[in-house]
């Protein structure tokens, strides 16, 4: 028996689809993003210096890797100490398209979220009244004296960060190529599958310019997806909130396996078949899955190595 909070999921998802199949509900990443570029390149040694964790071990670009989808490929990450976390990694490229930052939505914007992990006891385990005396005797001093009056500030660098974080976009993908008007860039496999994906309704979580980041879901609408975190709940402690996620990006997600806030998988196919059950409750033949998953790694895009970013 459906209860009502269900019936209520259900009608939202009804007419989010219905809004989106009238229009083309995925829009495509820009070539480039508008940015500070002193305050960026100044970001960028920031997300690859160690000197943020309390023991010089760990980096941004630990857990992000950028020469692949921009994560770390593991179920969960390890911080300082070999510490291990209880999240999985959600990836850092195209993440300034992102309504809200972490799984929870506990950050407003990348320079919220660029504050978290250095503090984070399992992640870099510093903190910024230790860390700024320390990046005051390097010569991060002079660079952040010249593009900002008040010098190294907590709020400084997470902004520097956030700004090197705003380049690390992935465009060009066939996908996008495909929204731009060559009908060649994708297969004929990966046609169907897009119209599988708009017609099941993957497309009412998975749209935009992200195609997903921009709303949360409950994990587990139709069946239970035994989810031990509680999701936005964390944040909120409203009832309401228990298993509601922030809808990820599925832009190359054939490079960001393990899947899900847990990484209960490294299989393409069964993440479908997974969300086919516990999200849309509907049922999928092998080959609607395969036509899906080719439409997915689709939308693979170049990277900012590759687009010289």
């Amino acid at each position: 028996m459906y209860n009502i909070s269900m019936y209520k999921n259900i009608l939202l998802i009804l007419f989010i689809q219905t809004l989106l199949l009238a229009q083309e509900p995925i829009e495509v990443i820009p070539q480039h993003m508008p940015v500070d570029k002193e305050k960026a390149l100044l970001g960028k040694k920031l997300f690859f210096d160690p000197i943020l964790s309390r023991d010089r071990t760990i980096s941004c670009a630990s857990c992000h890797n950028l020469n692949d989808g921009g994560d770390d490929n593991l179920k969960f990450s390890f911080g300082i100490h070999g510490q291990v976390g209880p999240i999985n990694a959600p990836t850092v490229f195209n993440a300034v398209f992102n309504f809200k930052q972490f799984w929870d939505g506990r950050a407003e914007d990348l320079q919220e979220q660029a504050m978290g992990p250095v503090e984070n006891p399992l992640e870099m385990g510093h903190n910024f009244q230790d860390l700024i005396p320390i990046l005051n005797k390097t010569p991060y001093k002079k660079e952040f004296e010249s593009i900002y009056e008040d010098g190294i500030t907590k709020e400084n660098i997470a902004n520097a960060i956030a700004e090197y974080e705003k380049t690390l976009i992935t465009p060009n993908a066939p996908f996008d190529l495909y929204l731009k008007g060559n009908k060649n860039a994708i297969t004929k496999e990966q046609k169907e599958g897009y119209a599988l994906f708009k017609s099941k309704g993957c497309i009412t979580c998975h749209h935009g310019i992200n195609i997903g980041g921009n709303m949360y879901n409950k994990f587990g609408i139709f069946q239970s997806a035994e989810s031990s975190n509680l999701g936005r709940y964390n944040v909120t402690h409203k009832e309401y909130d228990k298993y509601y996620f922030k809808v990820p990006s599925l832009r190359n997600i054939e490079k960001t396996a393990p899947y899900f806030h847990d990484g209960r998988t490294s299989s393409l196919r069964q993440a479908v078949l997974l969300m086919s059950q516990f999200q849309l409750g509907r049922k999928i033949s092998d080959s609607e899955i395969d036509k899906i998953v080719a439409f997915l790694k689709s939308l693979n895009g170049q990277t900012p190595n590759e687009t010289g970013q």
